[in-house]
């Protein structure tokens, strides 16, 4: 009997040691499965950096839930995922294999259930419908179509519905020219319901309205379209209207330069009260993704900060989002939020002063 009790007592005392180096696991520490690591992190291997797996954040801190939501919307900074659709695995809905470039490895779903908070979409007409696709010329083709956007948009009103204190950006590349093409898709998703409406937004760089009216009225979906006619036509705001927006791809990754695409008012006009800071390559790579949420991240962040006319961005838009040596895109949203809600390094610093 004695003996029988001492294997279980040390067979608790293995399975506790292991329930605890799960609870208490660090970022940087190795790693052999996601299990191995801390709530918000997942077990990564970002060669060629590090030698092995090493535990890594995979989610966003809530600042609405950690320090508050009673400020403007334009007070906060949100994650951003570019060509959100462009999924790996993603299955074609086409019939025919897919030759294109991919951005993102979780669904949509999971990409917001992580804290990612606003989506980099592009809507084109395709198969007398809407669809999110890679190409060019404002023209979907069979071989670089995603799938339909009402599956996509499904998605975000799913979040929307489990998530009421949650607010949700699309920031559209708008090749859609059907009429009310794209509203037809918003309404048949459910999500018009938590439309924000262009009369509401602020003009001249005014403040947004507090994201706690914003939440009591359910008014929780920003859209933003790069199609200017849209903002008469449907409603659906014109992008560059409301927000100033740095050069994308290797444009926009030159260390110490941060100026605006050619669309956008430069970046220090305030009279756009939005901020967007791109921090992607041209052609995505899956490999060198984690080498690139770095310190080149969060320096391009004070970069764009002194362009915008000492703003802070309040998009943060990267491809492959989880991938880091540690802190990586998560870090440095927690930097701009940090910055702009206490004048803080990181935004955990803020709770107790805002």
């Amino acid at each position: 009997m004695g003996g029988t009790f001492t294997a279980a007592a040390a067979a608790l005392v293995l399975v506790m040691a292991g329930l605890l180096g799960a609870a208490t696991a660090n970022i940087g520490d190795k790693c052999s499965t996601s299990a191995d690591c801390g709530a918000g992190q997942w077990c990564f291997d970002c060669e060629p950096e590090l030698a092995g797996s090493h535990c890594v954040r995979s989610a966003a801190t809530n600042p609405f839930q950690l320090v508050n939501n009673s400020l403007p919307f334009n007070k906060y900074a949100y994650l951003t995922t570019h060509n959100s659709f462009a999924i790996v695995g993603e299955p074609s809905h086409t019939g025919i294999p897919r030759i294109t470039f991919d951005n993102q490895e979780d669904t949509v779903t999971d990409q917001l259930n992580n804290g990612v908070r606003a989506l980099m979409l592009d809507t084109y007409d395709f198969k007398g419908d809407v669809w999110l696709c890679h190409s060019s010329g404002g023209k979907c083709n069979d071989f670089t179509a995603f799938e339909p956007a009402l599956d996509t948009f499904k998605e975000i009103e799913a979040f929307l519905s489990a998530n009421p204190s949650e607010i949700v950006t699309l920031i559209l590349e708008d090749y859609v020219n059907a009429p009310n093409g794209l509203t037809n898709v918003f309404n048949a998703s459910g999500l018009q319901k938590y439309w924000f409406p262009v009369s509401k937004m602020p003009q001249n760089g005014q403040d947004w309205p507090l994201v706690s009216d914003m939440v009591t009225s359910n008014q929780r979906l920003l859209v933003f379209t790069s199609a200017r006619s849209k903002q008469v036509t449907e409603g659906i705001a014109y992008q560059w209207n409301f927000m100033v927006e740095n050069n994308y791809g290797d444009d926009g990754m030159d260390a110490g330069e941060c100026s605006n695409r050619a669309e956008s008012a430069p970046l220090n006009d305030k009279t756009k009260s939005l901020v967007l800071m791109n921090y992607f390559p041209s052609v995505p790579v899956k490999l060198t993704a984690c080498l690139q949420h770095n310190k080149g991240l969060t320096d391009m962040a004070s970069t764009c900060y002194s362009a915008a006319g000492n703003r802070w961005a309040n998009f943060i838009a990267v491809d492959y989002y989880k991938r880091s040596e540690g802190g990586g895109a998560f870090q440095a949203t927690d930097l701009l939020n940090g910055m702009l809600l206490c004048g803080c390094q990181d935004v955990k610093a803020c709770q107790d002063r805002v």
